[in-house]
């Protein structure tokens, strides 16, 4: 279960609630009702942010950090149905109709996120507004995700599925660069941290990424995505179909959206 730390914490220069797209797309009247609930916090690496079958007494925005969905069987394994980044929010069965997830969510690469209680979302959610719109455009790119990823863990190479496992998450990052341990990867993938050896390796004798005391660093995108199976392109594709796009980026800069992104919304 979910532990309140006290909304409006003081928020930190490093980065803002523009960065995470959902939030940045709300129109000022949305953001002036929202923000004023959030609490701002950095996600430590491994961090678990809910169990399976807890419930849900508040749920995260991440803004520079990547938060992964586990599906954790009787026998203690896991594996992962999915990534949140800046795209999304962590916590989707909440307005979906329950108040617990069958998911496990683990923080795969440390940064900050936006927390907000279950009942201020839910209360924003049932005026019918934007945010709903909002909210339900992203679960449905939610869920072509996981079905992409079910689709590709069963059909492709573990070569494959690790490029597009990290052609994800660098597109829910500003950089290129995350902080990942050979356990965690092993984890999400389901297979031995042996096999996350043999398969990075291969990756760093192409020159596609470099793996350095649990810091892995793209070098090749370009390679990286030929590499990658059609699911990436999938999920990609829908993502950007389905939300608001993304109008300027940087490590250092707060993401801005078109004023046209309400006719996006509503269509």
């Amino acid at each position: 279960m979910l532990a309140a730390r006290g909304l409006n914490t003081p928020v930190p220069t490093k980065h803002s609630p523009h960065h995470n797209r959902l939030l940045a797309a709300l129109s000022a009247d949305g953001q002036a009702r929202f923000f004023a609930h959030l609490e701002c916090n950095e996600l430590p690496l491994g961090d678990v942010i809910y169990e399976s079958g807890a419930t849900l007494e508040s749920v995260e925005f991440p803004a520079d950090c990547i938060i992964s969905l586990l599906y954790c069987m009787e026998n203690g394994e896991s594996g992962e149905i999915a990534v949140v980044g800046n795209e999304g929010m962590v916590g989707i069965s909440l307005f979906m109709g329950g108040s617990s997830t069958s998911s496990r969510a683990i923080v795969q690469s440390a940064g900050g996120s936006y927390r907000i209680s279950s009942t201020q979302l839910l209360a924003e959610f049932e005026r019918n507004g934007e945010m709903m719109r909002l909210l339900l455009r992203y679960t449905q790119s939610l869920i072509t995700q996981m079905t992409q990823t079910a689709a590709c863990n069963r059909h492709h190479s573990l070569d494959e599925q690790l490029a597009r496992w990290l052609l994800l998450s660098l597109d829910r990052l500003s950089g290129n660069t995350m902080t990942m341990t050979p356990r965690l990867i092993a984890n999400m993938l389901s297979i031995s941290t042996a096999r996350v050896a043999e398969v990075t390796a291969r990756l760093e004798r192409l020159g596609v990424i470099v793996y350095q005391r649990g810091r892995i660093k793209v070098v090749d995108r370009p390679t990286l995505e030929k590499l990658s199976c059609e699911c990436y392109e999938v999920v990609k594709q829908e993502t950007d179909r389905l939300l608001p796009p993304v109008v300027s980026d940087g490590p250092d800069a707060v993401r801005v959206y078109p004023a046209s992104h309400a006719n996006h919304l509503a269509t």
